[in-house]
């Protein structure tokens, strides 16, 4: 019995180095069906127009026991939707976002910041028309649970920030046409 309670006594400490300290990181893939990053703006102060993109990819890698993240999006610029097939061309046009010299934007994070398990802000940096330039999104909603009909863990977020489109080379007809972007994300993602 003595020889038994010494052995588990030395080994013991060699134990805490076996066990991991914290869950490994797991990536999710963006769920292009229900991705959809969306942009608002004042047109001539008559009103508020609302777009989207409708073809987003990428990753989020999310560690949920240490409340770490990182986000790395890109979205196909043209799939600009704006309800308007002539004006999605118009949209796309070198005054505005120039698909034919930038066919897509990118973002990638540099900081998540966490209030207990959920994440409330996502600093980065978010490249349009090769103008890359630092945002910080502010995560209004976030869901992580098994997808009821995939059978896989997902994870879910809606996150807004405002940018000037001056800043990204797309400023035609501002402030008429307002300078001031509103981005609203909805993303999600399933556990690869």
């Amino acid at each position: 019995m003595k020889k038994s309670l010494a052995i588990l006594a030395l080994a013991a400490p060699f134990a805490l180095f076996a066990a991991p300290s914290h869950a490994a990181p797991e990536t999710y893939a963006i769920d292009g069906t229900h991705t959809f990053p969306r942009f608002s703006y004042s047109h001539f102060g008559y009103s508020k127009q609302l777009s989207r993109f409708n073809k987003t990819t990428g990753t989020v890698t999310l560690d949920k026991a240490v409340r770490t993240a990182a986000v790395d999006v890109t979205i196909d610029m043209k799939s600009v939707d704006t309800g308007f097939e002539l004006f999605d061309g118009h949209i796309q046009g070198s005054d505005f976002l120039d698909t034919a010299t930038f066919p897509t934007a990118h973002f990638k994070s540099t900081n998540v910041v966490f209030d207990g398990d959920k994440p409330v802000s996502i600093d980065g940096n978010l490249t349009i028309k090769g103008v890359t330039r630092p945002v910080t999104l502010t995560v209004t909603s976030f869901q992580a649970m098994p997808h009821p009909m995939l059978k896989k863990d997902a994870i879910g977020a809606n996150a807004t920030t405002v940018i000037k489109r001056s800043e990204f080379n797309a400023g035609k007809y501002a402030p008429n046409v307002g300078d001031d972007v509103t981005l609203d994300i909805a993303i999600e993602a399933i556990k690869q």
